[in-house]
């Protein structure tokens, strides 16, 4: 994995999971033949990111920054104020970081 680390990850929905009991969960509990469950999730591998404890940690300073961008001191006062504005697909790749090489990693920002 070119270095870097890795976990499983196996999707509630994927073939592994449904063996080992998930399949009811998909209207599949009653296949008794392995070969007709069909999987609806997947099962892949992904970057670790971390201790969950530091991860949290960057989520919350996300949400930290997002309500003092809203000017909100309080999860309420965010509920209440908060407006998603859609973006298109260009939009959301201009609101990135682009035109440059080699970008740093940083704990709170992934590709």
């Amino acid at each position: 994995h070119h270095g870097k680390e890795v976990k499983n990850y196996v999707g509630m929905g994927s073939l592994t999971a449904m063996k080992k009991g998930s399949s009811d969960r998909y209207f599949q509990g009653g296949v008794k033949e392995l070969k007709k469950l069909v999987p609806e999730g997947i099962e892949a591998t992904v970057s670790y990111k971390g201790l969950m404890s530091e991860v949290v940690h960057q989520m919350m300073g996300g949400v930290r920054s997002g309500m003092g961008y809203c000017g909100c001191e309080t999860i309420e006062a965010m509920k209440q104020r908060a407006q998603f504005v859609k973006i298109s697909h260009a939009g959301l790749k201009e609101s990135q970081p682009h035109d440059v090489d080699n970008i740093k990693e940083a704990p709170n920002y992934h590709e």
